[in-house]
């Protein structure tokens, strides 16, 4: 036969049960109540602007989602310095609309890969077996070839990508960015831990050209670690007529506000890895065609500059 105190609740614990749901009711009313009272009301516009955003929450616009950025151009009252790159102009002037203030537009940028090392120029050195991650890669060493500047092809762009704009070539081993999908969220430039993949304008009818290498050692060490290698000689510097290209650190760098796209720099450059993109076969006839004329300009000028030279020479030869 079972005890007596099993049929019945034991009066301590039935107290405690009561007290506790007491405690939790009056807990639940206080807190209602504060609540209530110290409650802040969030603008409305914060809503609205919430609902013309892609979002998204990829953070491409320097917030932490689709919500903090609609808070904080709201709390703003100016897009001068805020913009949200996924919706693009677009959704910046509906945006505008709702807060009732003047829309600001930017140019559109889209993610670049600045190494053209693919297997068949950039020799590997040794084999990495371990973790398929560029970071942690990068982290243990310098990486599988010469040249330390280099993608490190394990993919981590790839798959921080939520928009699928971004893909390996498996004949390269390189990251391949797929223009009409790319959104400039900039989450692949934040991933790779080399930094070979820049934000860059997309350009008038979407035409552009840079540099596709990030290699700052000297021109013959750079060329032996990877034969399209930039090797700082300064060719394109010195073809440009607009200042648009500098050299840094044995490495070429091209200016995109001052750059006009006339291709002189595409057609002296003997590694070939001043990139294009959408430029038509007539445009680039066209910069060699250029090249080729202002050379000979350059040496007639030349030419007349050393004939005046030496009869000046003689002249002051003959008074003596």
């Amino acid at each position: 036969m079972p005890h007596e105190h099993y049929k019945e609740m034991n009066p301590i614990i039935l107290y405690t049960i009561i007290s506790l749901t007491g405690i939790g009711i009056l807990a639940a009313v206080v807190i209602f109540f504060v609540s209530k009272k110290f409650a802040v009301q969030e603008d409305s516009r914060v809503s609205e602007v919430e609902q013309v955003l892609p979002s998204t929450n990829c953070g491409g616009c320097g917030q932490p989602g689709c919500h903090a950025f609609a808070l904080a151009v709201v709390n703003a009252g100016d897009l001068s310095s805020l913009h949200c790159p996924v919706g693009g102009n677009a959704v910046m002037k509906q945006v505008a609309d709702i807060l009732g203030i003047k829309a600001v537009e930017k140019d559109p940028y889209i993610a670049i890969v600045r190494c053209s090392g693919s297997f068949e120029v950039r020799k590997k050195t040794n084999i990495y077996d371990g973790t398929d991650s560029c970071k942690i890669a990068a982290s243990l060493y310098s990486g599988d070839t010469g040249c330390a500047y280099g993608c490190v092809g394990l993919g981590d762009c790839v798959e921080v990508c939520d928009f699928e704009a971004m893909y390996m070539d498996e004949k390269t081993g390189l990251p391949v960015v797929i223009e009409d999908k790319c959104t400039a969220c900039n989450a692949c430039v934040k991933e790779c831990p080399k930094d070979i993949l820049e934000l860059w304008p997309k350009g008038k009818k979407n035409q552009r050209i840079y540099v596709a290498c990030l290699n700052e050692e000297k021109g013959g060490t750079a060329r032996k670690e990877c034969a399209v290698a930039c090797s700082g000689c300064a060719k394109c510097a010195e073809a440009c007529r607009y200042d648009a290209i500098t050299i840094d650190n044995y490495l070429a760098v091209i200016d995109p506000e001052k750059c006009k796209l006339c291709m002189e720099c595409v057609d002296i450059c003997d590694a070939h890895n001043i990139i294009t993109a959408n430029i038509t076969p007539e445009k680039l006839q066209q910069g060699h065609d250029q090249r080729l004329k202002h050379e000979e300009r350059d040496r007639k000028k030349k030419e007349a500059e050393k004939l005046l030279a030496q009869q000046n020479g003689n002249e002051t030869s003959q008074q003596a």
